[in-house]
């Protein structure tokens, strides 16, 4: 930046240069802001999930309702089942219908790899209808 020059004629002209520097420095401030907040943002927040407030879904297509109690016990539309009867269960209800939903109904304190599990076993036998249900009732 010349501020002035060796020669003088006497008149002073407008400085037609930007000064950039501030501006470096403003965006060097934020950068160092967004760097340090931005770990914070990603932190991780335990929480309840809420019951859901909506109306039930009546639903008018085949479907198969599958209970998970917390201690790990399956219930297809409320008949004890087991583990690994599901597999070829799913296969044989996607044979007879391929629009079959699958209705997952887990208990609250459930573990998800039990969910996980159920999930993929339902996946590998056809069924991409998978939903979950919830109560509806308010707290």
């Amino acid at each position: 930046m010349a501020f002035g020059s060796m020669q003088d004629s006497g008149r002073q002209a407008p400085m037609s240069e930007i000064n950039v520097v501030p501006l470096v420095d403003v965006m060097l401030v934020l950068l160092i802001i967004f760097i340090i907040t931005a770990p914070l943002l990603t932190h991780s927040v335990r929480i309840d999930l809420p019951k859901a407030e909506n109306v039930p879904n009546i639903t008018q297509t085949e479907h198969v309702e599958l209970a998970i109690r917390a201690d790990g016990s399956l219930f297809w539309n409320g008949e004890p089942a087991e583990l690994n009867q599901l597999a070829p269960r799913f296969a044989a209800k996607v044979g007879q219908e391929p629009k079959t939903e699958l209705h997952l109904r887990a208990d609250k304190l459930a573990h998800y790899e039990q969910v996980a599990r159920v999930m993929s076993i339902a996946a590998k036998a056809g069924m991409t209808r998978i939903g979950f249900i919830t109560d509806p009732s308010s707290q």
